[in-house]
């Protein structure tokens, strides 16, 4: 980069420098124009005072040809306001695995959690203690053997793994695999053996706190058809008041406090990460959460009481406590609902039928195979996660109306054709009993309804 510095093109940079500088105490470059509430952060502020080696990369990057964009992208972030640049981010130590000379100076390309702990040690703690850092998991998961063996690698490198993570794999000399980076997995893996992106939720380079904190910024791993809590959150009345109230979320807030910065609608973040009157900031997603909404049969987490405590605790700064016992008491059976009527009797009858000699060890190369991954995976989640997150559409039609066509039409013939006899001990229980026909009286009140409804 020095040497790119010589003669009238160094007096032109250095031009530039000053001209942004007085410009940007003017406000008229780097500020960040909150979504919602018009705020300028940085107007009238001093330009930042970084260190020469961050100078040299500003200077390069915003008047040459490569990603020039992210320097005002930085010039608007907390980052440039505290005097931390370019350098102080991405410098490395020689023997660092994804270290490479540049221009002079030992970077790296990838900014890891390790490297952001340096100055955020209590999130990066935090972080790496969540389930989002595990997310990299997948790659022995069944759903990564759908991923990269049913469908294909590339499949799975440009779809599951931007979302889970992978693992970045160094060529040399500054580069990297093509066919593992770019990713801003949650899970990711990194070279220096740190797991996850912090920018995955505060993208680069801005590393905005606004931005972490509205649901679309969830909603990029968080929807289709096994995890759709965006969908979800937008019909639900949170995400209906969100909406209409955005103007009102004061997003930019150095600090975003529910029921003192802000009070109009709850997001994702309030009420799974964000500090509330009674609860801290924490970057461990999962320690307000009581249930396991993932497996087939769902089940609560460890301490699941205190963790749900805390999420009352949150709802509480909104809700009467009766209404909240309420909203958990209707969650909770609908959960038991799932596991002890359509679940555990799936989930038993697959057993059976491995033991059997029926399914062979290979996954995905049978028909019932499908019809099970379906039933729990997709609309057994869709039913789960939309009671979790009040949104009865997804609870009902996208969820348990689903669960039961697959179960009753598709899941037990299924079953039957391979091992006749096998889903007798089930269908007989209360729950299955409806199969058996309904009573006179029964049909009778349905007709009774329809005609006195529709006159027919």
């Amino acid at each position: 980069m020095i040497g790119l510095m010589r003669g009238t093109l160094w007096k032109r940079l250095r031009s530039v420098t000053i001209l942004c500088a007085i410009m940007a105490t003017m406000g008229v470059v780097g500020s960040e124009g909150a979504v919602g509430d018009g705020k300028d952060e940085t107007k009238g502020a001093s330009p930042p005072r970084v260190s020469e080696e961050s100078q040299k990369c500003i200077d390069c990057h915003r008047d040459g040809e490569v990603a020039p964009v992210i320097v005002s992208q930085w010039q608007q972030s907390a980052h440039a306001r505290n005097n931390v640049g370019c350098y102080e981010c991405h410098k490395a130590a020689k023997s660092d695995s994804d270290a490479f000379d540049h221009y002079g100076a030992t970077i790296s390309i990838i900014v890891s959690p390790k490297d952001c702990g340096a100055c955020h040690a209590k999130v990066v703690a935090e972080f790496d203690g969540s389930h989002h850092a595990k997310g990299g998991q997948i790659l022995g998961s069944l759903d990564n053997v759908l991923g990269e063996v049913v469908e294909g690698v590339p499949a799975a490198n440009a779809g599951c793994k931007q979302c889970h993570g992978s693992e970045v794999k160094v060529i040399g000399n500054g580069k990297l695999d093509p066919t593992t980076w770019p990713n801003t997995g949650i899970g990711r893996l990194n070279p220096d053996g740190s797991k996850g992106s912090c920018s995955a939720c505060h993208s680069r380079h801005a590393f905005s706190p606004m931005l972490a904190r509205q649901p679309e910024n969830c909603g990029k791993c968080h929807l289709g058809p096994d995890h759709p809590q965006y969908e979800i959150y937008n019909e639900s009345k949170h995400g209906i008041a969100f909406r209409a109230f955005i103007h009102k979320m004061n997003l930019s807030s150095d600090s975003w406090v529910l029921g003192v910065d802000y009070d109009a609608a709850p997001t994702c973040a309030t009420c799974h990460m964000s500090a509330t009157k009674g609860l801290p900031l924490t970057h461990d997603i999962g320690t307000r959460i009581s249930w396991n909404l993932r497996p087939e049969v769902s089940i609560k987490l460890a301490d699941w009481e205190g963790r749900r405590d805390k999420m009352e605790t949150v709802c509480q700064n909104c809700h009467t406590s009766e209404y909240v016992d309420g909203f958990y008491k209707q969650f909770d059976d609908v959960i038991e609902l799932y596991n002890e009527k359509f679940a555990k009797p799936a989930q038993a009858v697959m057993k059976k039928l491995r033991e059997a000699g029926k399914i062979n060890p290979t996954p995905f190369d049978e028909e019932i195979e499908w019809t099970y991954f379906f039933l729990w995976h997709h609309e057994g989640r869709r039913a789960r996660h939309g009671a979790s997150m009040m949104g009865p559409d997804y609870t009902q039609w996208h969820g348990f109306y689903e669960v039961a066509h697959r179960f009753y039409i598709e899941f037990m013939p299924q079953a039957e054709h391979l091992l006749p006899g096998v889903t007798a001990e089930y269908m007989n229980s209360d729950f299955h009993k409806w199969t058996q026909g309904l009573s006179p009286e029964e049909r009778e009140r349905i007709r009774k309804f329809y005609q006195e409804r529709y006159g027919q």
